[in-house]
């Protein structure tokens, strides 16, 4: 499956969209909304640069990513009052897949523009916000240009499913599951180990390119607490899809053999992983690392699960339409999802976790 040309959040603003089901997302980035803060300003008190360049990779389609574009220009503001200096101008450039909704994003500039000058009896800096379009494990942008670089819920996803899940014959080891499971065999763990290891450390060496030195990175990443890739975190979710995709099967709308070769390009990696590949590429310090849970506050009375469900369907509607067709019933099925994670809940916590990372160019 070709990640780049079909992966993309659900677009539009409609009732499955991901602009309506992006909550979970927006709670995270409001959590470390601190850490972002104190990284710009610190950054800005040392350059002297007249223009700060600023990228979003993996902007998505809803509304965080200019929430967040207004917090960092208003955070600049502060600081340039506190020790005279002029403002400087934006230059802030909106990255995801090709495949990625811009438009839903550039149709709410005039009230970002608006909501800006609200308030403000002194004039607004000048800001230029452009999209950019292409996978962020590679080369996005010339030497140099950007001072600060923010990625939230991104990095978990892979550049695309790693191959040696699949034997000579084209048939996936991992037969019946979607993600790394208690059935798989040792080689997945270590198929996913590889591809987030070549995946992250391009990342890192691409970034280091088109970051001045000095420059941050704030990373917000889905991730796991130890050894074991089987937990009741974000593992967990994926394996509560399996069951929902076998009911699918047992129902006949989808075949079984389709099951089988559906494996998701994502990685859930630890604390050690992530600070390993980061020494091993040189690139950055890393100044901070933080491990989070999000609260469990859900909206309009609809129950956990739900809310998990409708962000999980977000997210990987363009990929299972892609795979199993347009006769999955996608209503169906995250139905019983969310079902089944709210009576794995009355069992059992499930605590997905999330790491915050600040990394410095070396």
């Amino acid at each position: 499956m070709d990640v780049e040309r079909v992966f993309h959040m659900s677009g539009g603003v409609g009732k499955t969209s991901y602009a309506q089901n992006s909550s979970l997302q927006k709670k995270a980035s409001d959590m470390m909304k601190h850490v972002t803060m104190e990284t710009i300003q610190q950054l800005y008190h040392e350059v002297t640069a007249k223009s700060l360049g600023i990228a979003d990779l993996g902007c998505s389609s809803g509304p965080n990513s200019l929430s967040l574009i207004k917090d960092i220009v208003e955070a600049v503001e502060g600081s340039c009052h506190k020790t005279f200096r002029p403002l400087p101008e934006f230059q802030v450039f909106l990255n995801d897949l090709p495949t990625n909704d811009f438009n839903s994003v550039f149709k709410t500039l005039p009230d970002f523009y608006r909501d800006l000058k609200k308030d403000k009896t002194e004039r607004c800096p000048a800001i230029f916000i452009a999209g950019y379009p292409g996978s962020f494990y590679g080369r996005l942008f010339p030497n140099n240009c950007l001072h600060f670089i923010y990625s939230s819920y991104s990095l978990h996803w892979l550049s695309k499913v790693p191959p040696s899940l699949y034997d000579e014959h084209g048939k996936s080891i991992n037969r019946g599951n979607v993600y790394i499971s208690e059935s798989s065999p040792p080689s997945v763990s270590r198929a996913y180990w590889n591809q987030f290891q070549e995946d992250f450390s391009l990342f890192l060496k691409s970034r280091s390119e088109e970051l001045v030195t000095g420059g941050r990175m704030v990373l917000i990443i889905l991730g796991r607490i130890g050894h074991n890739h089987v937990d009741r975190g974000n593992s967990f979710f994926w394996e509560i899809l399996s069951r929902c995709l076998a009911i699918s099967v047992s129902q006949g709308e989808i075949e079984e053999e389709k099951l089988d070769c559906y494996d998701v390009h994502f990685y859930a990696a630890s604390r050690n992983e992530i600070e390993e590949e980061v020494r091993r590429e040189g690139s950055f310090e890393l100044e901070r690392v933080e491990m989070f849970e999000i609260e469990r506050e859900v909206q309009r009375g609809e129950s956990y699960g739900t809310a998990v469900a409708m962000t999980v369907r977000a997210i990987q509607e363009s990929m299972l339409y892609n795979h199993f067709g347009n006769g999955i019933n996608l209503d169906a099925l995250f139905n019983n999802y969310g079902k089944m994670i709210d009576q794995e809940m009355a069992k059992q916590e499930i605590k997905p976790i999330t790491f915050l990372l600040v990394l410095k160019k070396l």
